[in-house]
């Protein structure tokens, strides 16, 4: 069976502000239909990554393709159209406080789209349900459970419906149960809709939940040290720091492994 087409590909990209460099010389893609996970301790520069991905933060160098278009440098009404192809929800799900749940699903369809009210009203319904929240459509923000503003956040996000979701720390503030049913939801989404999910987490049990493949980032030798599916990563990487950080390991009290040590 022949592999998914790229979507999206990063090529020696470089992520920093002024001279602080955070991570350099990336370099990964990203296949159609799967859910890829950027992953790395605290403070790796995760997030970052991401917002170089949306277009948030310009990179100090590098290219990020979206279906062979750089994002980097385009302009313009083709700059629009490429950040049309994706949709993205941030750790706290951001949503409208004034507004309700329905309303903040339908905001972008009001933004962006001239199609009828009671049509937008139909296609965030039908988002809503796509992540089990129909019955909450009514209900305003502060009436939410953590759990029910990420799925909400993720409905808002798939309103023009876009073929790529990005995802901050989805699972952030969430407890167990409630992390393993949005777990669930990313998968359900995926499968059953073919939607292509790049997340950043550092959550083991979501990574071993939801991830098809992943890149760990370090925050000492700033680039990827490694890729591929988690249990992979777990089971086989020649690399103690990444078998340290899927085996949820302690650091040795002990000097650094001479691996991570920076350049």
């Amino acid at each position: 069976m022949s592999a998914a087409p790229v979507v999206i590909e990063v090529r020696g990209v470089t992520v920093g502000y002024g001279e602080n460099v955070i991570q350099q010389n990336l370099d990964f893609q990203v296949r159609r239909g799967e859910v890829f996970v950027i992953l790395g301790g605290s403070g790796t520069g995760k997030s970052s990554v991401l917002k170089a991905m949306i277009g948030l933060i310009e990179p100090v160098a590098g290219q990020i393709l979206f279906d062979g278009e750089d994002i980097v440098t385009a302009e313009g009404e083709d700059r629009r159209r490429l950040l049309r192809k994706f949709g993205v929800t941030y750790q706290s799900g951001a949503l409208f406080g004034s507004m309700t749940v329905l309303e903040n699903v339908r905001l972008p369809l009001d933004e962006f789209t001239d199609i009828e009210a009671g049509e937008k009203d139909l296609i965030a319904m039908a988002k809503l349900n796509q992540v089990s929240l129909l019955a909450a459509s009514g209900r305003m923000p502060s009436e939410l459970s953590g759990g029910m503003l990420k799925r909400a956040a993720i409905a808002r996000a798939m309103a023009l419906d876009p073929g790529i979701l990005f995802l901050d720390e989805p699972s952030a503030g969430l407890d167990p149960i409630t992390s393993a049913g949005l777990d669930s939801t990313i998968r359900g989404l995926s499968r059953g809709l073919g939607i292509t999910f790049v997340v950043v987490t550092h959550e083991l049990q979501s990574i071993y939940a939801i991830a098809d493949r992943c890149i760990m980032l370090d925050a000492l030798r700033k680039t990827i040290i490694a890729e591929g599916a988690p249990a992979d990563l777990r089971d086989h990487s020649e690399d103690p720091y990444v078998r340290q950080f899927f085996l949820r390991q302690a650091e040795p009290a002990a000097a650094m492994s001479s691996e991570r040590q920076a350049p």
